[in-house]
């Protein structure tokens, strides 16, 4: 791992190499020393950077964060077409495990929890259920499962997922850019995704079923619900948190009121600081994990 400073304050970037030779950039936000850190997972298609406010914003109470990149977007050093496919077994034991182990480098030590924003926060718990020795807790942000019948006008999803691995197999991968959602993500990702979607089940193809781990996880858990987020509705919500049996929840609702602007799946970015407060109010309760 080759570390650099960066322009903005306390970030650091680590360039981090998986088990397959991929590569992409670990943006490293935060005090050498902080009470604990916090391993961030994108939503699909969103480049790790557009996090930065938000981590800054968590760094300033004493949670550093590293930025994860997702394969095939931003800094990764790998595309998505008809020649480059992966699905989640390779996020999920390649590229993750790289990434973490350079967080655990960066604040040796400190507790890490895992947490993400979206499909983020799916990944953050199906990992929590893989390795639960090493994840403290989880906070998740704007999240939900991609369930069909958790959604209003659940139909029209549900057909939606019939289409996108069709679209990816036309294209050699999904056209996000194009059609306005996620990335150009990789034909695997879409058809693991979609899989979720039309059963409400997670599984990856190379690995199976994930689910039993999900149940087994005992950590404390932080779930933030933005109020007139369309795509992560309560229900959407509270399914995948009912995968997380054996964990301690705490369910928060985010307003307009509390960000004084839209309380929506992307709009919380702009004003993270009060999402920030929530996480670091949390960690100094009795159900968060403990300080090192």
């Amino acid at each position: 791992m080759e570390s650099n400073p960066d322009d903005a304050g306390a970030t650091r970037i680590a360039r981090v190499t998986a088990a397959d030779g991929a590569t992409s950039e670990l943006l490293l936000v935060g005090d050498p020393a902080p009470r604990c850190w916090l391993y961030w997972l994108p939503a699909m298609g969103v480049p790790a950077k557009h996090y930065l406010p938000f981590a800054q914003a968590l760094a300033a109470r004493g949670i550093a964060v590293a930025l994860h990149e997702w394969r095939g977007i931003g800094s990764s050093d790998r595309r998505a077409d008809r020649r480059q496919d992966w699905g989640y077994r390779a996020l999920l034991a390649e590229d993750l495990p790289a990434g973490l182990a350079a967080a655990r480098a960066a604040w040796p030590g400190a507790p890490g929890l895992a947490g993400g924003h979206s499909l983020g926060g799916q990944l953050a718990c199906v990992h929590a259920g893989l390795h639960p020795a090493e994840v403290a807790g989880l906070v998740l942000v704007a999240s939900g499962a991609p369930y069909w019948r958790m959604f209003r006008l659940g139909w029209l999803i549900g057909a939606a997922y019939g289409v996108a691995p069709l679209l990816a197999g036309l294209f050699g991968h999904f056209p996000g850019r194009r059609i306005g959602f996620g990335g150009n993500e990789a034909r695997a990702v879409i058809r693991d995704w979609a899989r979720s979607g039309r059963s409400g089940r997670y599984a990856a193809a190379g690995m199976g079923g994930l689910e039993e781990g999900m149940a087994a996880f005992a950590g404390p858990v932080l779930a933030l619900r933005l109020r007139d987020d369309w795509l992560g509705p309560p229900a959407s919500l509270e399914w995948l948190l009912g995968k997380l049996r054996s964990a301690q929840i705490t369910r928060q609702v985010i307003t307009p009121h509390d960000l004084g602007g839209p309380a929506d799946h992307f709009g919380w970015m702009k004003t993270p600081q009060p999402v920030a407060a929530r996480i670091a109010d949390w960690l100094d309760g009795a159900s968060a994990p403990p300080r090192p």
